[in-house]
């Protein structure tokens, strides 16, 4: 690249960088969560900002980390806009340091206390009405790795809301810029473009929803990623305990364990007696992360509000919604109750065909078996919130499909759901953002690699 174009290449870049601060830093401080036009547009906008910033600077890693870091830092004071669940985290997190076991009780529960609740939690009210009633009245499902980062995060926050939400940034932070070195490693290993980490890391949907919402599925995928790159290693019994971690911290991760099966009789230097010791030592120490929490009403309440969010909750659905209007049309109610009990077990089928039926050896097949299960997880879900594309979003980097792009960016329709005070969403626009994704995905199943054609960055 000669001296002009280098200099044309920086003018470019820093533009890209100016205009995308200014967005992200009007959407951390000056948007609302029911203002979805201007949330869109900003939203398109960013997403248009990221790929140049990628296509130009491709080969200047240290770069566009910087501007990775950058654009989550503008996060750093805002109060989150679009998500609530933040008040959940922050009251779990006070109830833990207080020696209190939050999935005993709802915080509804604690208004019957309020002698003690006053004193371990001087600002239960406003805790209580932001994280809404349907929160409110449920005992947390959150597994004990989230909860004692909830509970560290409080006590560096000292009481105060803002703190705490600085702390939990931070180390959201820490937990993706350990997801950089981590991935370039894999994508090293695989022989891939390690450019691609950014196609997660400058995603806006990511440093929206992760840093700016502050869901925690940061430490979830760092785990993960981690637990892999070990593996890929043969350190099996060190990704176990990762592994394990990425459960305690996210329940999602224990649909990819039956994928490991063909991997380890395959792989050099692992076998299938390896594979049960992986096993085994997954469930030891997720047992033993579980074990300082467990009580009789903790077995009862955390199960139950696992299964709410099959039997009863219902947002942002493909194939569930389908099958509902068909069953409108059949029996005039809604069938939740039936199909939440059928839609789990064809995601597990799909799972396990994954598993013994599909060669996951080598590492690029085993990964790309992940984000199908995954996919196959969401595609039958009752409830698919956006933070929950996370994990198949990073998946989707070490393969060749890149309807997870596509996803990403169509799963903001699902905010038009907000647009009234009372949660109502347009299943058009539902209809919309699932034609887009599935249409892509069968495109690349049955065609070419998206990436090919349009994507070539």
């Amino acid at each position: 690249m000669n001296f002009f174009a280098k200099i044309k290449t920086q003018q470019t870049t820093i533009l890209y960088s100016l205009v995308s601060v200014v967005m992200y830093y009007i959407f951390a401080y000056h948007l609302q969560r029911a203002d979805f036009g201007k949330l869109f547009a900003l939203y398109a906008a960013l997403f248009i900002m990221a790929y140049k910033l990628i296509e130009t600077n491709r080969h200047n890693l240290n770069l566009l980390l910087g501007l990775a870091i950058l654009f989550r830092v503008i996060f750093l004071f805002a109060t989150p806009s679009l998500s609530q669940d933040f008040y959940r985290f922050i009251w779990d997190g006070t109830l833990t340091l207080n020696a209190y076991n939050p999935y005993e009780t709802s915080p509804q529960d604690w208004l019957t206390r309020l002698d003690v609740l006053k004193e371990i939690i001087p600002n239960y009210k406003t805790l209580i009405t932001g994280m809404g009633s349907l929160s409110a009245g449920n005992p947390t499902n959150y597994p004990p790795f989230s909860q004692a980062i909830y509970a560290i995060t409080v006590w560096l926050g000292d009481n105060s809301i803002v703190k705490t939400l600085v702390a939990m940034r931070v180390l959201t932070l820490l937990a993706e810029i350990g997801i950089f070195y981590v991935g370039r490693k894999i994508l090293l290993q695989l022989n891939l473009p390690q450019e691609r980490i950014f196609w997660f890391l400058l995603n806006p949907f990511i440093i929206i929803e992760l840093t700016g919402n502050l869901h925690f599925e940061s430490l979830l995928v760092s785990f993960l990623l981690f637990s892999l790159y070990l593996l890929f290693k043969n350190k099996w019994k060190l990704a176990a305990f990762f592994f394990a971690l990425s459960v305690l911290t996210k329940l999602f991760s224990l649909l990819l364990l039956p994928l490991f099966f063909y991997y380890f009789i395959k792989k050099k230097g692992l076998s299938f007696y390896k594979l049960l010791g992986f096993y085994t030592l997954v469930i030891l120490f997720t047992a033993l992360g579980f074990l300082p929490f467990y009580s009789k009403e903790f077995f009862f309440n955390f199960t139950e509000s696992i299964g709410l969010w099959f039997n009863s909750f219902e947002f942002n659905a493909s194939f569930y919604y389908v099958l509902r209007e068909i069953g409108y049309y059949f029996t005039g109610y809604n069938t939740i109750e039936i199909l939440g009990k059928i839609l789990p077990v064809l995601s597990v089928i799909s799972i396990l065909c994954l598993s013994f039926l599909r060669k996951n050896y080598p590492e690029k097949n085993l990964l790309t078996a992940m984000l199908f299960a995954f996919c196959a997880y969401l595609f039958f879900s009752t409830t698919v919130h956006p933070w929950y594309l996370s994990l198949p979003l990073l998946l989707s980097i070490f393969t060749r499909y890149r309807f997870m792009l596509v996803w990403s960016f169509t799963i903001i329709l699902s905010y038009t759901a907000y647009t009234s005070l009372e949660t109502s969403e347009n299943l058009g626009l539902v209809s919309l953002e699932y034609l887009l994704v599935i249409g892509v995905l069968l495109f690349e199943i049955y065609k070419k690699p998206l990436e090919k054609k349009f994507l070539k960055f």
